[in-house]
């Protein structure tokens, strides 16, 4: 008797992590990337944060609004940079 209820309460068990387990068809239902800004020259930039690393092996933190009405941005993307293309 002990056999038959352990063997009933591990296959419960087992039972409700298999219900609560994610399967393929949840992980494909995504939601929808957001839509992309449309910016056109002149336009204020958007704030954003970046990180930064500051020559050592710090990262830090960055945010564009702290230099909005003190100095110029300048932001560049290498699109291929680090990829060996």
């Amino acid at each position: 008797m002990r056999k038959t209820l352990l063997t009933t309460l591990l296959a419960g068990a087992l039972a409700l992590a298999l219900q609560s387990f994610p399967g393929p068809r949840a992980q494909a239902q995504k939601a929808p990337a957001p839509e992309p800004l449309k910016l056109k020259v002149g336009d204020m930039a958007p704030d954003f944060t970046l990180l930064y690393q500051d020559g050592q092996d710090k990262l830090q933190k960055v945010t564009l609004s702290d230099f909005r009405g003190k100095k110029q941005v300048a932001v560049a993307f290498y699109v291929f940079a680090y990829t060996g293309g």
